[in-house]
C-alpha cells in the first residue's frame, strides 16, 4: 500500500509510508497546530485513563460495599481493560474507513456519557458490566490516536509526539486515583466516579474544539478480507510481535501493582486512609516525564537499550516494594511507574514506525495485547495478593519484567543473524 512516487520534488519516508514533498505539510514542534494537537490528545489521554482506571484506587470501599473480594472487585478494573482489548482492533478499522477524529470523538461521546451512569449500578454485577461497556467504547481512541500522529506528524518527532500522547495517559490515570481517593473519603466512590466522568466530559469537549482536521488521511477498507489480511501480515512480522509482547507485559506488571496497592496501603503496618491512598497516584507524574522523553532516551541508547533501561528500572521498583518501609515502597512505585511508561512509550512509537500500512491495525493489536496485559495483571496480580500478600504479587510482576528482557535479548540476537545474512530492514 505504499504510495507510488508522484515525481522528482517527492520521495517515500520510510518510516511512515506517506508520500512527502520537500515542504512537508505534516506537522512538526513549533509549527503550526502542533501545540493544539499535542494539547488535544493529551486531553483525550486524560480522559481515557481517569475514565478507565476510575474505580482502581476505590476497589476497598467497592469490596466494603458489596461485600466481595479483591478478587472480584478488581473486575471493576479488568471488564474495562477488557472491553478496550476485545473491541480495539474493530474500532480501529472503522477509523481506517471513517477517519481517526471522527472515531476519537465518538468514542469519547460515549465512553463519558456511560461515565454518568456508573455512579448508579444497583449491584457489583452491573458496576463490572458498566464498567465492560465504557472499555469498549474506549478502544477508539488508542490506536486511532497513534494512527493520527503516524500520518499527521514528521517522523523525526513521532516518537516525542506518541511520548505526549502517553504523558496525558499518565496524568489522566494519576488525576483520577487522585480525586477519586479524596472525593470517597468524605463522599464515598458513588460521588468519586461521578466527578471524574464530568472531569472527562470537559476533556472530551476541548479535544474536539483544538484538534487539527486530518491532512493526510485517506480512507481504506471495511472489508473483512481486507482487514484479515492486514492483521496476518502484521502478526507475521516478527518484530510487531515482540513489540506486541513486550507492551502486554509491561502492563501484566502495571496493571498487577496499583490494582492491589490500595489494599495493602489501608492494611497494616501501614493503615493508611482512603484520601492519602489516592495521593499516593502522584508518582504517575514520573510517568509522565519518561513518557515525554522516550524519544531522547531512544536516541542515546537505542530501541533495545531504552527497553533493558525500563525493564531493570521496573523490577527495582518491585523489589524496593517488598519492605515494610512506607518511604522505600512510595520510592519503588516510583521506579515501577518511571519504567513502565518509558517501555511502554518506546514500544508502541517503534510499533507506529515499523507498520508501513494499516497503521491503526497494527497499533490497535499492540493496544489490545497492551490492556490484555492489564487485565491479566488486575486479575492475577489480585489472586496472587490473596493467596500470599503482596510477595505474591511482586513475584508475578517480575516474571513480567524477565518476559520482557528475554524477548529482547532474543530480538537483539534477531537483528545480528539478520544483518550477517545481508541488509537489515526495518527489523
Amino acid at each position: 500500500m505504499s504510495p507510488a512516487s508522484t515525481g522528482a520534488s517527492t520521495r517515500v519516508d520510510a518510516a511512515s509510508s506517506l508520500p512527502v514533498s520537500d515542504s512537508d505539510s505534516r506537522l512538526t514542534p513549533g509549527g503550526p497546530g502542533y501545540r493544539r494537537m499535542s494539547l488535544a490528545l493529551f486531553l483525550a489521554g486524560v480522559a481515557t485513563f481517569a475514565l478507565l482506571y476510575s474505580t482502581q484506587a476505590l476497589l476497598p470501599l467497592i469490596s466494603g460495599e458489596f461485600g466481595v473480594a479483591a478478587g472480584e472487585a478488581s473486575w471493576t478494573v479488568a471488564a474495562a481493560t477488557g472491553g478496550l482489548a476485545l473491541f480495539v482492533l474493530p474500532m480501529s478499522a472503522l477509523s481506517e474507513r471513517y477517519g481517526r477524529r471522527t472515531v476519537m470523538t465518538a468514542s469519547l461521546a460515549v465512553a463519558v456519557t456511560v461515565g454518568m451512569l456508573v455512579p448508579f449500578a444497583p449491584s457489583i454485577g452491573a458496576l463490572v458490566v458498566l464498567r465492560g461497556v465504557q472499555g469498549a467504547a474506549l478502544a477508539g481512541l488508542p490506536a486511532s490516536a497513534t494512527a493520527y500522529l503516524a500520518e499527521e506528524v514528521r517522523p523525526k518527532a513521532l516518537v516525542t509526539a506518541i511520548g505526549l500522547f502517553v504523558a496525558g495517559n499518565s496524568v489522566g490515570g494519576m488525576s483520577g486515583r487522585v480525586i477519586t481517593g479524596w472525593v470517597a473519603q468524605e463522599w464515598g466512590w458513588r460521588v468519586s466516579v461521578g466527578v471524574i466522568g464530568a472531569v472527562a466530559v470537559a476533556c472530551a469537549v476541548a479535544f474536539r474544539l483544538l484538534l487539527p482536521a486530518p491532512q493526510h488521511f485517506t480512507a481504506g477498507s471495511l472489508r473483512p478480507r481486507v482487514l484479515l489480511g492486514t492483521v496476518r501480515d502484521h502478526l507475521a512480522d516478527p518484530l510487531l510481535r515482540r513489540l506486541y509482547a513486550i507492551g502486554a507485559l509491561f502492563m501484566t506488571v502495571f496493571g498487577g501493582v496499583y490494582t492491589v496497592i490500595g489494599y495493602r496501603l489501608t492494611a497494616q503496618p501501614f493503615g493508611l486512609p482512603q484520601g492519602i491512598v489516592g495521593s499516593i497516584f502522584l508518582v504517575y507524574l514520573v510517568g509522565t516525564v519518561s513518557a515525554s522523553t522516550a524519544g531522547r532516551l531512544v536516541g542515546r541508547l537505542g530501541r533495545r537499550g531504552a527497553l533493558y533501561l525500563a525493564g531493570g528500572t521496573t523490577a527495582a521498583g518491585l523489589l524496593l516494594s517488598l519492605t515494610a518501609s512506607l518511604p522505600l515502597v512510595l520510592l519503588g512505585l516510583v521506579l515501577i511507574t518511571a519504567g513502565f511508561f518509558a517501555g511502554h512509550a518506546v514500544a508502541s512509537s517503534a510499533v507506529s514506525k515499523t507498520a508501513v500500512h494499516g497503521r491503526a491495525q497494527a497499533s490497535a493489536l499492540y493496544q489490545s495485547a497492551y490492556y490484555i496485559g492489564s487485565s491479566v495483571g488486575s486479575t492475577v496480580g489480585a489472586m496472587a495478593f490473596h493467596a500470599d500478600g503482596w510477595t505474591g504479587t511482586v513475584a508475578v510482576g517480575l516474571l513480567a519484567v524477565l518476559g520482557v528482557v528475554t524477548i529482547t535479548v532474543l530480538g537483539s540476537r534477531a537483528a545480528r543473524v539478520a544483518a550477517r545474512r545481508g541488509p537489515v530492514g526495518a527489523h
